[in-house]
C-alpha cells in the first residue's frame, strides 16, 4: 500500500520544478493529483497549459491518476474553482499544496508597487486564496459528521525567513506565508486540518535565470553539490507531511535541502530588561547602555543582522 492511498490532492506550481516534483512523488505514494498552473513566465507574464499537461502524462504514464487545472492562484474564484475541480474529479480533497511563486527581484528603491503587488498576490494572496476554499470545504465536512485527515503543506523559503538583499517582495510574501501556516494549524485543528511549511531548495527555473549556469552543471564538475540543486529533492518531505504519519505535526516549518531536514524555530523572546522597581517607563537616555550589556551582550559593533 502506498503512504498516501485513497487520498486527493492539490498541488499549485506543479507544472515545472518543486511543483512537479511534489506532485510527482505524491501520485507514486497514490494520491490522485490536481495538477494546477497557469504556466506563466518566471516573472508572471502570459499562460501556457503545457506544462501542467505534461506533469500529467508524467504521472498517468507511472500509474497515477491526475488532472490539469490552469487556474490562477491570486484569484479568489480561481481557486475556489480547483476544489470544486478536486470534489468533481476525486469525489473530496485530503491535501493542499501551496507552491506556485514567480519572481521580480530588485532592490526596495527601484521596486516598483506593480511588482510588489504582483508577487505577494501570487505567493501570500495564492496561497491564502487555496487554504480558504480547501477549509471551508474540511470544515463542512467535519459539521456533517465526515471530518477528514487534511494536511496543508506551505512553501516558504530562508529569503522570508532570514532575509535576502534584493527580495523585499518575495521574502515579505515568505515570512507572511510561514505567519499564516501556524495561524491555519492553530484554527484548523478543530476540523482536523493540519498546516505545515518547507523551505526547499533546488535549481529552480527561478533559480537559474536568478544565477545562470547552474541548470548546466553536470555532476561530475559538481559533486555532491549537485545532487542538493535536484528541486524535486524536497518532494519525500512534503508526501510525509501529507500522510497519516504526520497526525502529530502541525504549525511547524521545515528546511529540505538536498539529503538535509532542519526544523525553523519560530519567532521566540529573548532576554529581557525592565525599567525598575519605581518607573513606569523606560527613559530614553538609558535604553542603549542596557540593551547594548543586558540583551545584545556587546557594543553595536559586533552586532550582526538577524543575529
Amino acid at each position: 500500500m502506498g503512504l498516501l492511498d485513497g487520498k486527493v490532492a492539490i498541488v499549485t506550481g506543479a507544472g515545472r520544478g518543486i511543483g512537479r516534483g511534489e506532485a510527482l512523488e505524491l501520485a507514486a505514494h497514490g494520491a490522485k493529483v490536481v495538477v494546477s498552473d497557469l504556466g506563466t513566465s518566471s516573472k508572471g507574464d502570459g499562460s501556457d497549459s503545457s506544462p501542467a499537461e505534461e506533469t500529467v502524462e508524467l504521472i498517468e504514464k507511472a500509474g497515477g491518476q491526475a488532472v490539469v487545472n490552469t487556474g490562477d492562484v491570486s484569484s479568489w474564484s480561481d481557486m475556489e474553482a480547483c476544489v470544486a475541480q478536486a470534489l468533481d474529479a476525486y469525489g473530496c480533497l485530503d491535501i493542499v499544496v501551496n507552491n506556485a511563486g514567480i519572481l521580480r527581484d530588485m532592490s526596495i528603491v527601484k521596486m516598483t508597487e506593480e511588482n510588489f503587488d504582483l508577487v505577494i498576490a501570487v505567493h501570500l494572496k495564492g496561497t491564502f486564496n487555496l487554504t480558504h476554499h480547501a477549509c471551508s470545504y474540511w470544515q463542512a465536512e467535519s459539521k456533517a459528521g465526515r471530518p477528514r485527515r487534511a494536511s496543508i503543506i506551505n512553501t516558504v523559503s530562508s529569503a522570508g525567513l532570514q532575509g535576502n538583499k534584493g527580495q523585499s517582495n518575495y521574502g515579505a510574501a515568505k515570512g507572511g506565508i510561514a505567519s499564516l501556516t501556524m495561524i491555519t494549524a492553530l484554527e484548523g485543528k478543530r476540523y482536523g486540518v493540519r498546516a505545515n511549511a518547507v523551505a526547499p531548495g533546488g535549481a529552480t527555473r527561478l533559480v537559474t535565470e536568478t544565477f545562470p549556469g547552474l541548470e548546466t552543471l553536470e555532476a561530475n564538475e559538481a559533486g555532491e553539490e549537485f545532487s542538493k540543486l535536484n528541486p524535486g529533492n524536497s518532494a519525500p518531505v512534503v508526501a510525509w507531511l501529507a500522510s497519516d504519519e504526520s497526525l502529530h505535526v502541525t504549525g511547524q516549518v521545515f528546511r529540505a535541502v538536498g539529503d538535509e531536514i532542519a526544523h525553523y524555530q519560530p519567532w521566540k523572546l529573548g532576554p529581557g530588561i525592565t525599567a525598575g522597581k519605581q518607573p513606569e517607563r523606560w527613559d530614553a537616555t538609558k535604553i542603549g547602555d542596557a540593551v547594548n550589556t543586558k540583551i545584545f551582550g556587546t557594543s553595536l559593533g559586533g552586532l550582526q543582522i538577524g543575529g
